[in-house]
């Protein structure tokens, strides 16, 4: 089952590595953080680079839960793992279906999608989104990103990944 470690902001990956080294590879399937390429502009030029899809957490496949929880208590680094009044919560079938549907075992990335406006209407040509404009609930041409919702966890989460509109018909 996949559960949530809350780890420090921007040491994502730091976690995810110590997780690996340092905690019995018995308790775990799979540590890892997912991520998602985005463009930014620097000097006019554009550029790609992969940010955490969720900062401050990592996902680890973990069938022993408890185990895991006392692993990580030991770690010379924050690393908490979920719960909800001592009940350790895993993702639900959902949750990771979504993951699973952009990423891939040993590719945790949600990779650039291209589109197209025509008429007023995004067409999504190429990469991950393609036939989920339904999730798209807004697109920011300037970041090159579009925003969908997801719900992780009981709560309702904004996730942007990466767009890239290649053309705009009328």
């Amino acid at each position: 089952m996949w559960y949530v470690v809350q780890v420090a902001t921007g040491r994502e990956q730091a976690a995810c590595d110590l997780i690996g080294e340092r905690v019995d590879a018995s308790l775990l399937k799979e540590c890892f953080v997912p991520r998602r390429k985005v463009a930014f502009k620097e000097a006019d030029e554009w550029k790609t680079v992969e940010e955490p899809l969720f900062p401050g957490y990592v996902i680890v496949d973990s069938e022993q839960p408890k185990r895991l929880r006392a692993a990580l208590d030991r770690l010379p680094d924050f690393a908490r793992l979920l719960d909800v009044d001592g009940t350790f919560l895993p993702l639900d079938d959902e949750e990771v279906a979504w993951i699973d549907a952009f990423t891939r075992r040993g590719h945790r990335v949600v990779d650039m999608s291209r589109a197209v406006v025509e008429g007023g209407i995004v067409r999504i040509t190429s990469g991950p989104l393609v036939g989920k404009e339904a999730q798209v609930k807004r697109i920011n041409r300037r970041k090159r990103t579009a925003v969908l919702e997801l719900r992780i966890l009981g709560r309702d989460v904004e996730v942007p990944v990466g767009l890239e509109i290649v053309r705009k018909q009328r």
